[in-house]
């Protein structure tokens, strides 16, 4: 709006380039994070699945998972530094250590909840 203020002073050409832009960068964080989501649904739902369904020991499926997680979340956080230029080995930590803390914390929830019979 502060460009078009700049070359016009017509009131509906701003409210115009105002709304346009709510709507563009509205459009495009939804469409973003949908992405996003969607992307990382279809990792969880393929890696760990296929990683622990053949494990019959409780303990071991859970280390089989932790193990094939970090391995994707390793793969797929190197991917994303390779393709957005970015430091590789701080970006992958980040991703790894934020799959491994989103773990942890739905894994510590749900104990919880199940514990307290919710």
């Amino acid at each position: 709006m502060m460009g078009v203020g700049a070359v016009s002073k017509d009131v509906k050409t701003m409210m115009l380039t105002g709304v346009a832009g709510l709507v563009a960068g509205a459009c495009s964080m939804a469409i973003g994070e949908f992405v996003s989501v969607y992307s990382q649904y279809d990792i969880e739902l393929r890696v760990p699945l296929l990683g622990a369904a053949f494990v019959k020991s409780y303990k071991l499926r859970l280390g089989v998972l932790l193990a094939v997680v970090t391995l994707a979340l390793l793969l797929f956080g190197d991917l994303a530094a390779i393709l957005g230029k970015a430091p590789r080995v701080k970006s992958t930590l980040r991703v790894l250590i934020g799959g491994w803390m989103a773990m942890a914390i739905t894994f510590g929830l749900t104990k919880l909840v199940d514990h307290v019979g919710v």
